[in-house]
């Protein structure tokens, strides 16, 4: 009796580790899930050599996207709430495929996706825009006005990372507490390659033309946290103003993370770019953050680590 209800247990145990940690999305053929990681070790110091300075701080956990966003996402969230983000025709970059990243979305329309991640999944909107689709500051009165944060509502559950959680998640090590050079945790230049998943890769140096992005899931080896293709691939909107003051609603976004045709300088902590955030570009995608919420696979270990203990209890009286 008592292996039996231990072999039960342990069994149960195993079946809960391998959910799958992400969240789900839309409905029926237009379905999609995006994976996120756990970015930990709240109020971290800031990088003091990096571009800008200081910066990577954040004083709460949170979760970022594993991956960017992908051509497929945005074409299901189209069908499924009418978006209407418009994606380039990547076929001379070699980048069309569904699996490939979200290219040639303007900062806004990246705002609206995750808009439609919120209000599709009962949440509140992260982004302010009127009836006439003008994106507008959150004011005071509003429901998750931050003062220190225009352009976000602090109630939302999903937005566009800032620049310091973009960068803390790309470049910080939370078992060491130092930040690397470079988003595949080391002060080395990943080996350049067109795709796949070995340690300490990117996809960069390589042809403009038809080489492309690689698919999201096979852009190169993963930061200390566990996201990829934060170096290469492809740029990266964030969603905090080149000036580092969420105060515009016009102003030039930042941009960080190189893409295919960069050279390794460009994936570096050293350079911050900048993006008009109405204009797209073939090379600029995103990828999306969202507040710290507990993994379903420990809400579950623990319900069953407390029903083990009193079988346990039970079997042993």
């Amino acid at each position: 009796m008592k292996t039996s209800t231990t072999f039960a247990f342990l069994s149960l145990t195993l079946f809960c580790t391998s959910v799958a940690y992400a969240d789900p999305f839309g409905s029926g053929l237009n379905s999609f899930d995006i994976e996120f990681v756990d970015i930990g070790s709240p109020g971290n110091a800031a990088d003091t050599t990096g571009d800008p300075n200081p910066v990577g701080s954040v004083a709460q956990s949170y979760r970022i996207g594993k991956f960017e966003i992908s051509r497929d996402m945005i074409l299901k969230a189209n069908a499924e709430g009418g978006l209407g983000i418009a994606l380039p025709d990547m076929s001379l970059f070699g980048g069309n495929g569904v699996n490939r990243p979200a290219t040639g979305t303007t900062w806004f329309e990246a705002a609206q996706f995750v808009n439609w991640l919120n209000t599709s999944t009962g949440n509140a909107p992260a982004y302010n825009f009127d009836g006439g689709g003008n994106f507008q500051l959150w004011q005071p009165g509003d429901a998750g006005y931050d003062p220190n944060n225009l352009f976000r509502s602090s109630v939302a559950t999903y937005f566009l990372p800032s620049l310091d959680e973009w960068y803390k998640a790309a470049y910080y090590d939370p078992t060491s507490g130092v930040y690397f050079d470079f988003p595949t945790g080391s002060d080395t230049a990943p080996t350049a390659v067109t795709g796949g998943t070995a340690a300490g890769t990117a996809v960069f140096d390589q042809a403009l033309l038809f080489t492309g992005p690689a698919d999201i899931t096979q852009a190169g080896g993963l930061s200390p946290f566990g996201t990829m293709g934060q170096g290469g691939n492809v740029w990266e909107f964030q969603e905090t103003e080149l000036d580092l003051i969420n105060d515009s609603t016009s102003s030039t976004r930042s941009v960080r993370g190189g893409f295919w045709n960069s050279t390794s300088f460009f994936l570096s902590t050293s350079v911050q770019s900048g993006g008009d955030p109405t204009a797209g570009s073939n090379s600029v995608g995103f990828r999306v953050a969202s507040v710290s919420v507990p993994e379903p696979s420990s809400l579950l270990l623990g319900v069953l680590g407390a029903v083990g203990l009193l079988l346990w209890r039970r079997v042993s009286r």
